[in-house]
C-alpha cells in the first residue's frame, strides 16, 4: 500500500522533531551534509516547503500552471529562499516548533481537501494524497543532511521510506535496505553495482 495520509504526515513531522529535539543550537550552524545550506537553513527549507505544499491546495481553483506568488527571501547569498522562517530568539525549540506547525497545517488541509483536486509541482501535478508524499520525502531526506550535519543518527521509519520509495520512486528498483535505495534515489548515497544518482526527481502521477 502507498496511499499516503495526514497521520503519514504527522508520523513523519513528528519523527523529525523528535530526532532533533535534544541537539545543541550551536550545531545547527554546521552545514547540512551535502547541502551549501546550514543545519538551520534546511529545516526552515522543510517547513517552507510544507507551508507551500499546503497552500497549493487552499484556493478554490488550484494553479496547475505554477506556483501561488508568495514572496520569498534568502537571508543570505547562497542561502534558501524562503516564505516562512524560524526567528532566532526562538532557539531551536522553536525551530522544530515552526516545522512542527507547517507539517500539521499540510496534514490538516489534505483532511479537508478534495482528495480528486489537482496543484502544480515542478514535479507534475499532485492531488492532496502527492502532497502527502512530497512533504514525507522531503521531512525523511533533509532529516539526514541534517543529522549528518549535526553527527547525530538518521533511523527513519521503515515502512513509511518504503510507501515514498513507492509512490514517488517507481522507477527506482527496490532493495532489502529502503533507507539506502532512498539515499541513493536522491543523490545522497551509494548503491552497490548501481551507478551515483546525479540530477534526481520524484514522479507525480497525481
Amino acid at each position: 500500500m502507498s496511499d499516503f495520509t495526514p497521520a503519514d504526515v504527522d508520523e513523519a513531522v513528528h519523527w523529525f522533531v523528535d530526532t532533533f529535539s535534544d541537539t545543541p543550537a550551536a550545531d545547527w550552524e554546521s552545514l547540512a551534509g551535502p547541502l551549501t545550506w546550514t543545519c538551520w537553513e534546511t529545516a526552515e527549507h522543510v517547513a517552507d516547503d510544507l507551508f507551500f505544499y499546503a497552500t497549493q491546495l487552499t484556493t478554490r481553483t488550484p494553479p496547475r500552471e505554477t506556483h501561488l506568488p508568495f514572496s520569498c527571501t534568502a537571508n543570505r547569498e547562497g542561502g534558501p529562499e524562503n516564505t516562512v522562517g524560524a526567528d532566532r530568539a526562538g532557539g531551536v525549540p522553536g525551530l522544530l516548533a515552526v516545522v512542527e506547525s507547517c507539517g500539521h497545517l499540510l496534514s490538516a488541509v489534505i483532511t479537508t481537501a478534495d482528495p480528486n483536486l489537482v496543484a502544480h509541482h515542478t514535479y507534475g501535478q499532485a492531488r492532496p494524497e502527492g502532497f502527502a508524499a512530497m512533504g514525507v520525502v522531503e521531512l525523511l531526506v533533509h532529516a539526514y543532511d541534517i543529522a549528518t550535519g549535526l553527527g547525530t543518527p538518521w533511523t527513519p521509519p521503515t515502512p513509511l521510506v518504503t510507501r515514498t520509495l513507492t509512490k514517488l520512486f517507481p522507477h527506482v528498483e527496490p532493495t532489502d535496505d529502503p533507507a539506502a535505495t532512498l539515499l541513493w534515489a536522491t543523490g545522497r548515497g551509494t548503491l552497490p553495482n548501481r551507478p551515483p544518482v546525479g540530477e534526481w526527481r520524484w514522479i507525480n502521477t497525481h
